[in-house]
């Protein structure tokens, strides 16, 4: 387990820092470094400290050290690392220093409220923060007195929270990926949005992933559609790079009335059901705006229902320290009536395994089929996307045969599940999680950085 001191300050002007005497430190120490700053130092052993390191106000102010924090003690090569230091990278920024990332401000306010429990530094920071020139950033930190901005270093390691595919691909945001990942050699986790098209080709060809995925084809023909609708009764039509249950489309034919029925969410946000006499109309009615080249047709699943309503399944799956998958959260969505989807924005709500399972061993079979395809299907997509991905959020279902499937997997996987008060802790975990693989990053990167090749960041 990681020991964690907190940071005092002393008034000398010194390059010293003071450190409990049963913490020995594995190497002798010529300099501390905190974020991308250095500085020479020297190392004092106190009978007095235990779990405090005092640090002199002029190597505090040196290397943009903040007072009363908390630190992990990491040393490689003659250096101390204090911190380390975890970047939050995001776009959106307003001028309230209230909600400096408008509606989002709480999200981040989460995370960073419990960076010192966990002994990192950690702020959130845009491209326009970044002062290159000094090789500082004017980052935001979150503590007892709300949102504060405050001078820092480069981060040890980038946290990517960018809120969407179009802002992700700004040049100019790319742009200081690229240069804090090849000049700094700063590692990047959890870039990039998934597409659901791509993972699903990742995944296809892998007996063990390719178990729990529907049927799938990309710009499907009206003759493809037609085919599916004989074998499987219904299909979605989903945008490839689409979010949120937007723009989904669940597509029925009835044999008796040789009819075809669209369940979708319109314009206005209101759920409709609509009858059509052949495909070609329903194309025509549905999607004069769209381009059946950006979306995929799923094979329609029969899910297991509560109430007449269909249920599937949010999970959240995080790398832990050692490396390893772990599920961190479990909920259920409950569809909303004539809702195409179980998102909440379409009416869909949040439940317990223990409000959707009355029995017991029910609850526990759903957990662990859930729980195997989750850690599966996390370590596939892992092993096939290079980058350093953390986290992923997965939209799973079981049928009405007890089988697994994946609908969705989401590398910048929502919190709205966590408003659900069983959830709270769920809530805590998933954060820490994510916190917690910049910790194990860092020390990678310090350590061994041998082992993180430029085509893996």
């Amino acid at each position: 387990m990681t020991k964690i001191y907190l940071i005092q300050q002393t008034d000398s002007q010194d390059f010293i820092i003071h450190i409990p005497k049963h913490s020995p430190l594995d190497e002798e120490i010529h300099s501390v470094s905190f974020g991308t700053f250095i500085m020479p130092c020297e190392i004092v052993y106190e009978d007095h400290l235990q779990d405090t390191i005092l640090v002199s106000q002029e190597v505090a102010k040196q290397l943009l050290l903040p007072i009363g924090g908390s630190t992990t003690l990491i040393t490689h090569e003659n250096i101390l690392y204090l911190g380390p230091i975890i970047g939050i990278f995001t776009a959106g920024f307003t001028e309230s220093l209230l909600r400096p990332i408008g509606e989002r401000s709480l999200f981040f306010a989460k995370f960073l409220s419990i960076d010192h429990s966990l002994g990192i530094h950690s702020y959130v920071f845009g491209a326009h923060h970044i002062n290159w020139e000094e090789g500082t950033i004017e980052g935001y930190i979150y503590g007892k007195s709300g949102w504060k901005k405050e001078l820092f270093p480069f981060p040890n390691v980038v946290y990517d929270r960018l809120p969407n595919r179009r802002i992700e691909n700004h040049n100019a945001l790319k742009l200081v990926k690229k240069r804090l990942i090849e000049e700094y050699s700063i590692p990047w986790y959890n870039p990039g949005f998934f597409n659901k098209w791509s993972i699903h080709q990742l995944l296809i060809h892998d007996h063990n992933a390719s178990l729990y995925l529907p049927e799938t084809i990309h710009t499907p023909t009206i003759s493809q559609m037609e085919e599916m609708l004989a074998k499987y009764q219904s299909i979605y039509l989903k945008p490839a790079n689409g979010s949120l249950g937007l723009g989904v489309y669940h597509l029925m034919y009835s044999r008796d009335d040789n009819m075809y029925y669209s369940r979708y969410r319109d314009d206005h946000e209101i759920n409709r059901l609509r009858k059509y006499a052949s495909l070609e109309s329903f194309l025509k009615a549905c999607f004069k705006d769209k381009r059946l080249s950006s979306y995929l047709a799923q094979q329609g699943i029969k899910l297991a229902r509560i109430d007449g309503k269909p249920i599937d399944f949010r999970i959240h799956t995080n790398k832990d320290e050692h490396e390893e998958w772990k599920v961190t959260a479990l909920a259920a969505k409950v569809a909303g009536r004539g809702s195409v989807t179980t998102h909440l924005n379409n009416g869909g709500v949040v439940k317990s395994l223990e409000e959707i399972y009355d029995d017991p061993q029910e609850r526990l079979k759903a957990l662990h089929h859930l729980t195997e395809a989750a850690i599966k299907l996390s370590e596939r997509i892992d092993e096939q996307i290079s980058g350093f991905i953390g986290e992923i959020g997965f939209d799973l279902g079981i049928d009405v045969e007890g089988r697994v499937w994946m609908f969705e997997a989401n590398s910048k996987p929502g919190r709205s599940i966590f408003s659900h008060p069983e959830l709270k802790d769920a809530d805590l975990l998933t954060r820490k999680a994510s916190l917690q693989y910049g910790l194990y990053l860092s020390k990678k990167a310090i350590l061994q950085p041998e082992e993180l090749v430029n085509g893996d960041l």
